[in-house]
């Protein structure tokens, strides 16, 4: 984007209204609308900024362009809401004053969001640091919490601000923010218990029922239906563009950054749903015996739920809302209340509950964000608050609000004057009247002591006897009626008898912005404001910790009998404050404009902006800026801007920058009555002078311009002449150097050609003479062989008949053997020792070194090939190669157990903790350990044992509990016998005589038979002192069991347990054993 240098440049209209020619209504309609279309919603009238609301988002709000305005003076760029941001702030900062804001407009203007817009610039343009960035954040996050409570939707805005709002800002001397004061004006709280078609409550009561979390609902008792409340609308409860639940959320973290505790932000959650809740309670006639009507309430769950979240006792309420106790010095007379009495008690308790919640919440605010330490402080305010408002039906808000205008409006001609003539002293320029139109005589007719409006409102709320609106309008008609800018048709000013455009009820005044008629019902009711003593009594026994912050008159020891000051007086004494307060700033000024009813985007309705423009005086200000001199520049800015129009200040100017513009203006002969020289500025009297001067630079600027082009095209020109040229020149040099290097390439092949053909005609030459020399040399040696061999031949030709047949042959041998040793080692077998290959041999006579070699090569790779074996895999590979010798072609299980190794210990007994006992008890290490069946005698059954073999004995014990049952040592054992069918048993069979045998032999079932004979055998080998134990293997043998012996036979069968092997008794003397002829 471009960045002007002056307000003055690529205008789109005119930017500060005060230059505007000519100057009518028409035209300043024209211009700000041409200005609209053009997105330019800011424009100036001297340092007021006027704003259109331009009703959607728009891109000069960036970072970007905070940096762009800051620091810079006011005129210096396009109008902007930074702009005079930045001057206020740089004012405070840099001269030490304090500045006030002053934001106005009608509902739906933008006034809200103008004073968001300006607190955000300041927090982005002051110091950095942590405590400052939190006082900005406080201060920033003050404005969620004020709107969701203050702010509610109307047919004019949706985010309407139904109070007045004052911030002062404090700075320290450095320009950083140290904190602030919220004052609060005029909270409209009548819409807490109503509200017009089409409009809503304030934003807090939909927020809380659509973002609260089921359990916080649950806790208030509320429900989410907005139905179920009566003081909620249902017409447009929900909102385009507002997600009550995401602000709601947004409303919770702004008050945990302002500082409100945890409990602080429940208590107050609690009184918005009493609220709620109070507009649910509906009451009902009922007669008495005296004749009198009294109310009482027709569903009591709501008050209950009400008076539980306040901690009241429900009769005490109750009570409250039937009668009314009006105290007189030492009389106390109670009467009851009838229904509408008794809904206007509740109301009346509804909106002084909601709006005294809301001052709390605006001081409790005040306590977190106020400044900490007691120096003296720099000040800005802020004031946002309701424009001029003209309605269908006015009362009694309408007017207070206009007061308030007309007050603002006041003091605005008197700041903007004093600061006018203020600028005209300092500068040293002759100060003259201006005529403008003084409001001051509307200001009286309102707030005069004595015959004002309000003081009459207030004698007639205070006098005793009967009190209404109609008694109210006849005193106004008494006292205003000579007033020229009061109208009644009741007043004894005979002109208005006959208008038939002022009803009967109602009163107009004529305000500086146009003429209201008030409706005058209810104006007596919301001055006085009443709230029944009994109500307030009934609040302050609430246990709840706000509600006695809330309800302080309703101490009984604290009885005051005094009434307590009208709705009106309080906001007079307010304005007047407020007014004195700003009297001591200097004043800033945004006028909001709304520019049409539909809160549409680029829609511009002429005859709205006209009444806005019309009620805010800004034709006037106009006026009144222009009424001295139309426009003001510092000396230094003016000779910059406008020193080519004359050759002796351009293009530099070594002088003074005054000395330089009195030249200026002289050699330009502008009539010196349309300007004078301040002691810093220079001062012209006429827009169409200034134009004049723009139009003069705006013609020397072209010529300037195209002086310029010329220069520049020529300097182009030649830059690219002399580029070319030295293009040329190089490119001419790289030419004949290609040119040169192309010919010695040429030259130079072409002696290389000739150098090898001399160099080929050499060397063949020289080859054709080593190869007759060579010639010549072999032919010698060729002749001297032969004729050596010829004398050795003839030498030894006796000798070689006689030996020549024996040197052949063995020669031929010897040919035949080394090609046999080499085929053989080409084609050797592999190193693996089941690998039978061996090569065919060529030669019969071969044969027998061809076997020895087979038989040789196969013991050494043998060799090589138990070297690799570790000594747990040899004693393996024994133990099998002794399994082989003993049961090879003997025993028909043999052949399955090959390829199963022998694992020894199957039941892990060192880490077994069941058999830890077992494991303690052997002394020796347990070379086999597996569970066997030992065949009973008596019928042929098996029972489970332990059998474990060490290097001294054979250990068996019961499986179950581990106890050793019987322990028998290897010298003991005689032999073993087993059969040749494929079947597990075997017998050990004692020496007689010896200390086992006393038992007899075992009869044994294993799965690993093969295994355990083994090692038997292979134990019983290896002990030195032992003999080797006898393996028996045949299908009958006898067993000795005690004193008897029985002959165990095996047979083939069929067998009941399968595929195993089964036992069975046949007589005393014999076992038969069947074995499955599969197995």
């Amino acid at each position: 984007m471009e960045v002007k240098t002056s307000l003055l440049d690529n205008m789109i209209g005119v930017s500060d209204m005060v230059l505007l020619e000519p100057l009518t209504e028409d035209s300043f309609l024209e211009n700000l609308r041409k200005r609209f279309d053009h997105n330019e919603i800011y424009t100036y009238i001297g340092s007021v900024v006027i704003s259109m609301n331009p009703y959607r988002s728009l891109p000069i709000y960036t970072p970007d362009k905070v940096e762009e305005y800051r620091n810079r003076n006011f005129y210096e760029l396009s109008p902007h809401i930074y702009a005079l941001a930045d001057e206020a702030y740089r004012s405070l900062r840099d001269q030490d004053k304090d500045q006030c804001i002053l934001i106005t407009g009608e509902s739906g203007a933008g006034k809200t969001e103008a004073s968001k817009l300006v607190m955000s610039y300041v927090a982005a343009v002051c110091g950095k640091g942590q405590e400052v960035n939190k006082v900005k954040e406080q201060l920033l996050q003050s404005n969620p919490v004020l709107e969701a409570f203050g702010n509610a939707k109307t047919v004019r805005n949706d985010n309407s601000s139904r109070f007045g709002k004052y911030m002062d800002i404090e700075f320290d001397f450095k320009g950083d923010p140290l904190g602030g004061v919220i004052s609060n004006y005029l909270l409209e709280k009548s819409r807490v218990v109503k509200q017009p078609r089409g409009e809503r409550n304030f934003h807090i009561f939909y927020q809380l029922l659509s973002g609260a979390s089921d359990d916080t609902l649950k806790k208030l008792k509320l429900d989410r239906d907005f139905s179920k409340f009566n003081y909620l609308s249902l017409d447009s409860a929900a909102v385009n563009g507002l997600d009550d639940a995401a602000n709601f959320r947004t409303v919770r973290n702004a008050m945990q950054i302002v500082g409100f505790m945890e409990d602080e932000v429940q208590s107050v959650l609690e009184l918005v749903a009493a609220v709620l809740k109070l507009g649910n309670i509906e009451f009902k006639p009922e007669s008495r015996c005296n004749g009198n009507d009294e109310s009482r309430i027709k569903d009591k769950n709501d008050l209950k739920e009400m008076c539980e979240l306040l901690g009241i006792e429900q009769s005490v309420l109750e009570r409250a809302f039937s009668y009314r106790t009006v105290e007189a010095k030492l009389e106390k007379v109670s009467t009851t209340l009838n229904v509408a009495q008794a809904y206007y008690a509740r109301d009346a308790l509804a909106k002084n509950l909601y709006s005294r919640l809301f001052s709390w919440l605006v001081t409790r605010i005040n306590e977190s964000i106020k400044a900490q330490t007691k120096s003296r402080h720099k000040v800005m305010g802020v004031l946002d608050i309701y424009g001029f408002e003209i309605f269908e039906d006015n009362s009694f808000e309408q007017f207070i609000i206009n007061y308030c205008n007309e007050k603002l409006q006041q003091i605005f001609i008197e700041l903007t004057l004093r600061e006018e003539q203020e600028e005209y002293v300092r500068e040293g320029i002759e100060w003259t009247n201006i005529e403008y139109f003084n409001n001051a005589i509307i200001c009286d007719l309102i707030e005069n002591n004595q015959n004002g409006i309000l003081a009459m409102l207030d004698e007639e709320c205070l006098r005793p006897g009967t009190v209404t609106d109609e008694t109210f309008l006849d005193k106004l008609n008494t006292i205003c009626a000579k007033h020229q800018h009061f109208e009644s048709r009741l007043s004894k000013n005979s002109k208005f008898l006959t208008d038939h455009s002022l009803p009967h009820s109602c009163f107009r005044i004529q305000h500086y912005a146009g003429k209201v008629l008030y409706q005058v019902e209810g104006f007596v009711d919301k001055n006085n404001d009443l709230l029944y003593r009994d109500l307030s009594q009934a609040m302050y026994k609430a246990t709840h910790s706000l509600i006695k912050q809330l309800f302080p008159e309703g101490n009984p020891a604290k009885v005051n009998l005094k009434r307590p000051p009208t709705a009106g007086f309080q906001f007079r004494a307010s304005v007047g404050t407020l007014m004195k307060n700003l009297k001591t700033k200097n004043p800033n000024y945004i006028r909001c404009i709304k520019p049409n009813e539909k809160k549409a985007s680029h829609i511009f309705t002429e005859s709205l902006v006209r009444h806005q423009v019309r009620y805010l005086g800004l034709m006037e200000n106009v006026r009144v800026r222009r009424a001295g001199y139309a426009f003001r520049q510092l000396y230094e800015p003016c000779l910059e801007r406008y020193k080519m129009l004359c050759k002796r200040t351009w293009p530099h100017w070594k002088g003074p920058a005054r000395e330089g513009v009195e030249v200026l203006m002289g050699d330009l002969q502008i009539p010196t009555e349309e300007y004078s020289y301040g002691r810093s500025k220079i001062f012209i009297r006429n827009p169409r002078t200034l134009f004049s001067l723009e139009e003069r630079r705006r013609e020397c600027l072209q010529d300037l311009a195209t002086l310029i082009q010329k220069i520049y095209r020529g300097w182009k020109c030649r830059r690219q002449f002399l580029l070319m040229k030295k293009s040329q020149i190089v490119v001419a040099a790289w030419y004949r150097r290609f040119a040169q290097q192309k010919k010695y390439k040429k030259i130079k092949s072409a002696t290389t050609v000739v150098q090898s053909y001399t160099r080929g005609w050499q060397a063949r030459k020289l080859l054709r003479e080593l190869k007759y020399q060579k010639r010549c040399e072999e032919a010698a040696t060729t002749i001297s062989a032969y004729w050596h061999g010829t004398q050795v031949r003839r030498e030894y030709r006796k000798f070689f008949r006689a030996n020549a047949g024996k040197k052949i042959y063995d020669f031929t041998i010897q040919r035949i053997m080394q090609k046999y040793f080499l085929s053989l080692k080409s084609n050797m077998p592999s190193m693996s020792p089941v690998d039978n290959k061996w090569p065919n041999r060529p030669y019969l006579f071969l044969d027998g070194v061809h076997k020895e070699l087979r038989r040789i090569f196969h013991h050494w790779r043998c060799k090589k090939y138990r070297n690799q074996f570790t000594e747990e895999r040899k004693t393996v590979y024994e133990e099998k190669l002794e399994a082989s010798e003993i049961f090879k072609d003997k025993k028909a299980l043999y052949p399955s157990s090959v390829n199963q190794p022998f694992k020894g210990d199957y039941l892990e007994i060192s880490k077994n903790p069941k058999y830890q006992k077992l494991s303690s008890a052997m002394d020796e290490k347990v070379l086999l350990a597996d569970v066997v069946n030992k065949i009973n005698r008596a019928n042929g059954k098996g029972t489970a044992r332990i059998f474990l073999l060490t290097k001294k004995s054979v250990v068996l014990a019961d499986q179950k509990t581990g106890q050793v049952k019987t322990s028998v040592p290897l010298p003991d054992l005689d032999s073993v016998s087993v059969s040749t069918q494929s079947d597990g048993f075997f017998a050990l069979k004692l020496k007689e005589g010896s200390a086992s045998a006393i038992k007899g032999d075992f009869l044994l079932s294993s799965e690993h038979l093969i295994e355990i004979i083994t090692k038997l055998h292979r134990t019983g080998a290896m002990a030195a002192d032992r003999e080797q134990l006898n393996i028996d293997i045949s299908d009958e043998f006898l067993v000795q069991f005690k004193q008897d012996k029985v002959c165990v036979k095996f047979i083939q069968g069929v067998s009941k347990n399968g595929n195993n092997a089964s036992c069975k008794r046949k007589n005393n003397r014999l076992l038969e054993v069947l074995v499955p002829s599969s197995a």
